[in-house]
């Protein structure tokens, strides 16, 4: 990997360069993006998941194997996981391992609740008993809060909730969160803990099942068009790197500030990117030039939130973080991703790579003073 022009001393402070930074979920989509990041940044990357699903998985296409320090391993297995962080000695942790398809949680729902809420505590357990690790965020998800369908965006003191097993076991995630800063992490002399949750994140990289960007460039790959199960319902939709620079910023307050940045976080787009699953898809149609979809009728449909949307207010005011792109950069920034894989047989990692290199221009070009010092 190759730095591409990426300052390690001035990006987030230089707070991550030539520390030990462990992911769990490092296989998945968003702990793979944030991997690319971390490496770049100039940290020594450890990762812990399971094995990749598929050989189109970002972290495959990637090759990052070759350039990260990864370990196969559930979750739920307590002293593996507990074993690789006292051999490693992290000093900084994000928490991302997860069943994280709403769907696959009415098929699943034992093994959702014991991944996402006995796997966060699996991870808290090995954050306590590791002193090393100094600053630890746990990555749920914007489905945590008890939705009312609210217009406005829920803000980080609202009730936890969840209609569907995999909500609710965000919501739960987000209350073992809280007990463990209560109960372990309050002092101010040891780790700093925080969680984050962000809305739906979409961007190349990312073929999970029952996912609708994925689902649809699956059907453009096949000549087919796309079934919309609920295509009015609104979406916080962000590209992949929003969030991930609100998690790396956070952690880097964590790290230098403790405590004062403990706790739960939102990180979403601004109001302009809500969008219906509609209007999502009939962009992504638009700029790439193909593909096509189709509504069927909704009886005995499974419930999902038809609005859901983030207050970010406190993550603008005491983080100065602010979302970089607009609906449009995101549509294109999302497609390129795709496009890229299905269109050539280039290098998935230096792809990824600009993409970083070319949001943080972006983000210094807006005059925010948010990741760099």
């Amino acid at each position: 990997m190759e730095c591409m022009g990426i300052d390690k001393d001035k990006v987030f402070f230089g707070i991550f360069k030539d520390k030990r930074v462990l992911i769990t979920g490092d296989t998945g989509f968003k702990g793979s993006w944030l991997a690319i990041w971390l490496k770049e940044l100039g940290a020594h990357v450890y990762g812990y998941a399971l094995p990749p699903k598929s050989e189109i998985d970002n972290f495959v296409v990637c090759g990052l194997v070759s350039h990260i320090h990864h370990k196969d391993g559930d979750i739920r297995d307590a002293s593996t996981l507990l074993n690789f962080f006292q051999k490693i000695q992290p000093d900084i942790a994000f928490h991302l391992a997860a069943q994280p398809i709403v769907l696959e949680s009415y098929e699943n729902p034992h093994y959702t609740f014991e991944t996402n809420m006995m796997g966060v505590v699996n991870f808290f357990e090995a954050v306590r008993k590791t002193p090393s690790v100094k600053a630890a965020v746990n990555i749920t998800s914007d489905k945590c809060y008890q939705n009312n369908e609210w217009i406005w965006g829920y803000r980080e003191n609202d009730p936890m909730g969840g209609h569907d097993p995999y909500s609710a076991s965000k919501g739960c995630s987000e209350l073992i969160t809280q007990s463990y800063i209560h109960s372990f992490f309050s002092s101010g002399k040891n780790c700093a803990v925080a969680s984050a949750r962000a809305g739906n994140v979409i961007g190349g990289g990312d073929w999970a099942p029952y996912r609708i960007v994925p689902d649809f460039f699956r059907a453009m790959k096949e000549n087919k068009k796309l079934i919309i199960r609920n295509p009015d319902a609104v979406r916080p939709w962000q590209h992949v790197l929003e969030p991930l620079g609100g998690y790396l910023l956070l952690a880097s307050k964590l790290w230098t500030n403790g405590m004062a940045f403990s706790g739960g976080w939102n990180f979403g787009p601004v109001e302009t990117n809500h969008a219906t699953v509609r209007n999502l898809i009939e962009s992504l149609i638009r700029y790439s030039g193909k593909g096509g979809y189709e509504v069927p009728p909704s009886e005995n449909a499974l419930h999902e939130a038809r609005l859901l949307k983030l207050d970010i207010s406190k993550a603008n005011t005491l983080l100065n973080w602010h979302p970089v792109l607009n609906f449009s950069e995101t549509i294109d920034y999302t497609a390129k991703g795709y496009l890229a894989e299905l269109q050539t047989s280039g290098d998935m990692l230096n792809n990824r790579l600009q993409q970083i290199q070319n949001y943080i221009q972006k983000e210094s070009q807006n005059n925010q003073v948010r990741i760099f010092t």
